[in-house]
């Protein structure tokens, strides 16, 4: 099974192991948000995925 490349560009695993991804809804219309919400949403989360998406997805 292929790796979804797609799916694979959004994320980046950390050396121990771990899924990193941006926050959803932060590329535009971001200027009615508060401050905190904005802050909120910079940086990197880290995203619980089943073991069945991430067979699914990042096969290699």
């Amino acid at each position: 099974m292929k790796t979804n490349k797609s799916y694979s560009k959004r994320i980046r695993i950390t050396k121990n192991g771990k899924l990193m991804a941006r926050h959803p809804g932060q590329n535009h219309y971001n200027g009615l948000e508060s401050g905190g919400e904005k802050r909120n949403k910079a940086g990197e989360q880290i995203m619980n995925v089943t073991s069945r998406i991430r067979r699914r997805f990042l096969s290699y």
